[in-house]
């Protein structure tokens, strides 16, 4: 029999308020509406769909209080993370929330009516306090107080909602099983107990054999439960991880496991996630749920310090464990012995046998040079996935920024590398010059400081594409700015390579090179706001290159860039 949901009664929105769709949905068209951000959507559908019982809308000032001060809800009942719609000034008048007023909540994707809000308050949180109590700290180094101070917006609303429709998803649908699917689902196939297992990462053998381990001494079935919502930044995009799912899934006995993705935009909040995604799990009818090492925790703090000790989401759940009303599993940590070819708990290993692990961190680096991952470590149809998705850096494509001043000489040297790099045909080379980009992409835009940084914002977006797609793309803007630098470099790298090329040759030379007179007329006052006579040029103290075409040749700027790349591997490997 499926777990007790939490407060007694799986509060399915979706089946209470199936008989006034069709009005809920006409009176929606009529009503002051509220765009949901990527969080808010998350959210809306877990308590949509009961698997955030036993709410029924986002938490009143009331409700937020007791959650934030006590893991209380005003009826008494636990709940450990504060559930909120955030909005700003603009949003209230737009939208006309005011308490008794009633507003359709939009998919931000379509813009398709998924709820009716009716609005009980709007209030202030206390943002520090929040941060303190609920995450620990009001450190920025951690995602959610991150999220919390620089991308929530300052007022909640709190209200109950009445559902029209669930987000629509067109990834991995069937595998998306709401809490009453799940529920039946389980209620099929017969089982009676189901110890979930949470994720946010790839699955190796060492998961399978942790997971396997835990239904065994339990007697029970296994969920594979994975995160597919927010995640921490910089995780595995969840459709690798996914297709890494489902992968490992034949590898378990002939019906010992399911697969279910969950919606849920993870806080990374350490012990109140772990006792939070244990109430889920019981709700989506699980009766058993192994809690890790250090659960949702999201590293250091800004001090380099964990922002929680290891065991502290094991302690917070036994201390809720009677209300919680599911069995708790300690994760058990397991090793690789080579000598037996099997893995065991790393604290049942004898004294003197020798072991093997391969780290995260070692793992993405032979992701990233191809170097190969031994199968006592994971399947090949897993790493078969994760190279799919991380070629080798000879398969990746980056991106050349060169920066520096008007006829520096940096479109020369751009224009060199460009039928360098077209030489060895492995990848589609693209070259934006200031001029062109200028005439194609932002002919409206003049040359202030926040024009400018405009103009570099849209490369940057150019070049991140071309780069994830596995081009080369080669930018010569003047780019004059550090932060509009720093900004393009962030944009870029998390999809390949990037370098920054500082084309240093002096004024006075660039002068000399210029044979459009430019410099002349901006001395004149001809021309406003010149970078290098009227209007500043950050020097980049980032720089991954510097050259001076009055020291060196094109082609030896050309050949000191291509040496950069066939150091980090982009360019000459086998």
């Amino acid at each position: 029999m499926a777990n007790t949901p939490h407060g007694g009664i799986l509060k399915d929105l979706y089946l209470r308020d199936a008989d006034k769709v069709d009005s809920l949905r006409a009176e929606a068209a009529s009503l002051p509406s509220l765009v949901l951000t990527d969080r808010q959507l998350c959210d809306l559908e877990l308590i949509l769909n009961g698997g955030f019982s036993p709410l029924e809308g986002f938490l009143t000032e009331q409700d937020y209080n007791g959650v934030v001060d006590e893991m209380r809800l005003t009826s008494g009942l636990l709940w450990p993370m504060p559930i909120t719609l955030d909005v700003d000034q603009e949003d209230i008048d737009a939208s006309q929330i005011k308490p008794q007023n009633r507003i359709a909540l939009l998919d931000p994707r379509d813009y398709a009516p998924l709820a009716i809000l009716s609005v009980a308050d709007v209030y202030q949180p206390n943002k520090a306090k929040e941060a303190e109590r609920v995450f620990g700290a009001d450190d920025l180094a951690h995602p959610a107080v991150h999220y919390l101070h620089n991308i929530a917006k300052p007022f909640y609303v709190g209200g109950a909602l009445e559902a029209i429709q669930s987000p629509a998803h067109y990834d991995y649908v069937s595998n998306r099983f709401t809490p009453s699917e799940l529920r039946a689902h389980f209620k099929k196939l017969h089982w009676t107990r189901v110890v979930a297992f949470q994720t946010r990462n790839p699955m190796h053998r060492a998961h399978r054999e942790l997971t396997v381990r835990a239904a065994r001494q339990r007697k029970a079935h296994l969920l594979i439960h994975p995160v597919v919502g927010l995640t921490k930044p910089g995780d595995i995009d969840h459709y690798t991880r996914v297709r890494v799912y489902k992968a490992l899934m034949p590898k378990y006995p002939n019906g010992m496991a399911e697969l279910s993705l969950l919606p849920l935009a993870m806080r990374m909040g350490g012990p109140r996630e772990a006792v939070w995604h244990a109430l889920i799990r019981k709700n989506h009818g699980v009766t058993h749920f192994i809690v890790g090492r250090d659960h949702a925790g999201p590293g250091k703090n800004s001090q380099g310090v964990d922002f929680y000790g290891p065991y502290d989401a094991q302690a917070l759940v036994e201390k809720y464990k009677d209300e919680i009303g599911i069995e708790i599993v300690p994760f058990q940590m397991v090793t690789y012995c080579p000598d037996s070819d099997e893995y065991m708990p790393a604290d049942e290993v004898p004294e003197g046998i020798k072991t093997l692990n391969i780290s995260g961190t070692e793992l993405r680096r032979r992701l990233k040079t191809g170097l190969p991952i031994p199968e006592w470590f994971s399947y090949p149809e897993v790493v078969k996935v994760l190279r799919q998705s991380h070629p080798p850096r000879s398969q990746q494509g980056f991106t050349i920024f060169f920066t520096g001043l008007h006829a520096s000489g940096k479109d020369a040297i751009a224009r060199a590398l460009q039928v360098s790099l077209n030489q060895e045909s492995t990848r589609s080379v693209s070259l934006l010059t200031g001029g062109k980009v200028r005439d194609e992409l932002s002919s409206e835009l003049g040359f202030s400081k926040r024009d400018r940084d405009i103009n570099i914002s849209r490369q940057a977006f150019v070049a991140g594409e071309l780069t994830r797609a596995g081009a080369a793309a080669i930018l010569a803007p003047i780019a004059p700015y550090d932060s509009a630098r720093k900004q393009a470099r962030k944009t870029i790298e998390k999809y390949g390579g990037f370098y920054l090329v500082h084309v240093n040759t002096p004024l006075e030379e660039c002068v000399r090179r210029d044979r459009d007179g430019v410099y002349e007329k901006a001395k004149k006052g001809e021309i406003k706001d010149f970078t290098g006579v009227d209007d500043p040029y950050e020097t980049p103290d980032d720089a991954d290159l510097t050259v001076d075409l009055s020291q060196q040749s094109v082609s030896q700027a050309v050949h000191e860039i291509v040496l950069l790349l066939e150091k980090d591997g982009f360019v000459g490997s086998a």
